[in-house]
């Protein structure tokens, strides 16, 4: 049993109404291990979190393929199974904690009624346990904090809170959907460093969502990057930034403002953007906005395949890309996409 993924997508497909949002999504997430998804919006990434916890309303979503977490299959779950796995073996941290936290209610109230719903304890017991997890993630002066409501703190102070709810439970996957979003440049760096540790000490399992290709590397031990509802390339942190095989990840790198800033240039960006959902284009998803594409790109969509050990890649010509990144070509080549 313990070899058993902590989570494991396989051809996952989310579609409201007739928008195919997440189009065969592929993951496996092992235990103990950390892995972001990035991307850029819209490209499918924060649904992909939620149908992990099976979040969408059931009339106006539908959700195929298999999602299975410890070995267990989410979408077969009955509602009061349902109801029993959110928190108790996945939990979440929401972008923005001001709206998921209910704001007629005091936080130490909402943490130790999370407790006392999975844990079936007493209400000193949960208390305590509240009071605990706030000490764990740095809250100062954690046993007045309890008593405030979600507007009396601060935003870095909400997201520990935050953070402390989606534990409250001893989860073994956490998802974290942009926790860092709406803090300052200081404050998001303790909460990722919090959450590095956390998953060390804990032995948690981490899915986490960003924009930022620095945030991945500083939590994830994976990367995973998505568009249009596909995963295009997934490896070791080490290998998306080093090593990319894919001109999407190759354009994301570019983007970075390290990447303009150290040959002296302008920041460099990615042509067009991305894909109507509701009319997708034959193929490659990517091929309108690429600088590799050609004819059998525009005509068939790549599968994702090796490129290393551990690495893969969804393109025709991920050589090319991958030698594109390393000549530094790549510059000349977005300009004239």
């Amino acid at each position: 049993m313990t070899d058993t993924p902590a989570v494991m997508l396989r051809d996952l497909k989310v579609a409201f109404g007739k928008v195919q949002v997440v189009d065969g999504v592929d993951l496996t997430l092992e235990r103990g291990q950390a892995m972001a998804l990035i991307g850029e919006s819209g490209s499918g990434k924060s649904v992909t979190l939620r149908a992990i916890l099976r979040l969408f309303p059931e009339g106006r979503s539908r959700i195929t393929g298999t999602v299975a977490v410890g070995g267990r299959d989410v979408l077969g779950l009955s509602k009061r199974e349902l109801a029993d796995y959110r928190g108790r073996e996945v939990s979440m941290i929401f972008q923005e904690p001001l709206l998921a936290f209910d704001p007629v209610y005091t936080v130490g109230r909402q943490i130790t009624e999370a407790i006392l719903r999975h844990e079936g304890v007493s209400q000193a017991e949960a208390r305590a346990r509240a009071l605990a997890l706030f000490e764990r993630v740095r809250i100062p002066s954690p046993e007045r904090r309890l008593d405030n409501f979600p507007h009396e703190m601060s935003g870095g102070m909400r997201q520990r809170a935050m953070i402390a709810l989606a534990l409250a439970c001893r989860p073994q996957v956490l998802l974290a959907d942009e926790p860092t979003t709406a803090l300052d440049a200081t404050v998001q760096i303790q909460i990722l460093l919090l959450l590095r540790e956390l998953q060390r000490d804990l032995g948690l399992s981490i899915i986490l969502v960003t924009h930022d290709l620095g945030a991945a590397v500083e939590v994830a031990d994976r990367i995973s990057v998505m568009y249009a509802g596909h995963i295009v390339e997934t490896g070791s942190a080490r290998q998306i930034v080093r090593d990319p095989h894919h001109p999407y990840t190759v354009g994301l790198l570019r983007s970075r403002a390290e990447g303009a800033m150290d040959r002296g240039g302008r920041l460099q960006t990615i042509p067009g953007s991305p894909p109507d959902l509701a009319n997708r284009p034959a193929g490659c998803p990517f091929a309108p906005r690429c600088f590799l594409a050609e004819e059998r790109c525009r005509r068939e969509r790549p599968p994702l395949g090796a490129v290393g050990d551990g690495h893969q890649a969804a393109c025709w010509r991920a050589e090319e890309a991958a030698s594109a990144f390393k000549d530094g070509q790549i510059r000349g080549a977005l300009e004239s996409a």
